[in-house]
């Protein structure tokens, strides 16, 4: 009994796990409507399953996937048809213009002035007289614009001119080198021990977290370990 209550858990949690993972890569506050709406059906269907022993695991199981055709079918539709995407996602509204409050848009939504106030010192931004636009995205996300005069001077704005500054590549996760990565780069694993000896890093296994820049710069973040290792014999491990 319990055995078979095991088994049944267990497929249901990777049932379950597929079809997220099949949902997409979305956090909680960028579901749309219907997307929270399966993910709570999912949720639902899979906890009765689980107390429910009597009944089949497959009565369990089609529901789910039922539900996960049905939001990748309405997610393709709505990438088509903008005006269901409007119905069921809404649009974006603007709750300051020029630094004025929109009051019966704030009502509309059903936003008070502390919870404006709170999300705009998140963005850093202390006064709404400076606030060119605020809009509230679909995903209840504040967007601030803030005034010309306002905003940060960047070293275009100074006539600067700035290098290119791409994406830093790992090369190691948690004492594991990412050789997809490393060959991409045209690099070899001797290439890197020589490089992370350089910086006093005895073994690959001792690196938490290696990257290189585009300008040729590596990163390491050493394990706590090997940091400690380290200064207990400052000489080697010897």
């Amino acid at each position: 009994m319990e055995l078979a209550l095991f088994y049944r858990t267990a497929i249901l949690y990777l049932a379950v796990l597929l079809a997220v993972r099949i949902m997409g890569k979305r956090e909680v506050g960028q579901l749309s409507a219907f997307d929270l709406v399966v993910a709570i059906m999912i949720a639902e269907l899979a906890a009765m399953s689980m107390e429910n022993i009597d009944m089949p695991l497959h009565e369990g199981l089609i529901p789910i996937f039922t539900l996960v055709a049905l939001e990748i079918l309405f997610s393709f539709v709505s990438l088509k048809s903008h005006t269901l995407r409007g119905i069921v996602d809404g649009g974006p509204s603007i709750l300051i213009a020029n630094g004025k409050i929109l009051e019966k848009e704030m009502r509309k939504q059903r936003y008070n002035v502390s919870d404006l106030l709170g999300q705009l010192r998140e963005k850093d931004v202390p006064n709404i007289a400076d606030v060119q636009y605020a809009v509230l995205e679909t995903s209840g996300e504040l967007s601030v614009i803030l005034k010309p005069e306002k905003r940060p001077v960047t070293p275009q704005d100074l006539g600067i001119p700035t290098k290119y500054e791409g994406m830093p590549t790992p090369l190691i996760f948690d004492g594991h080198i990412h050789v997809k990565n490393l060959q991409g780069l045209h690099l070899d694993e001797k290439w890197l021990l020589i490089q992370i000896n350089k910086q006093g890093v005895e073994r690959i296994q001792d690196v938490l977290y290696a990257s290189l820049d585009t300008n040729g710069q590596l990163y390491i973040s050493e394990k706590d370990k090997a940091t400690s290792k380290r200064d207990y014999f400052p000489g080697g491990t010897g």
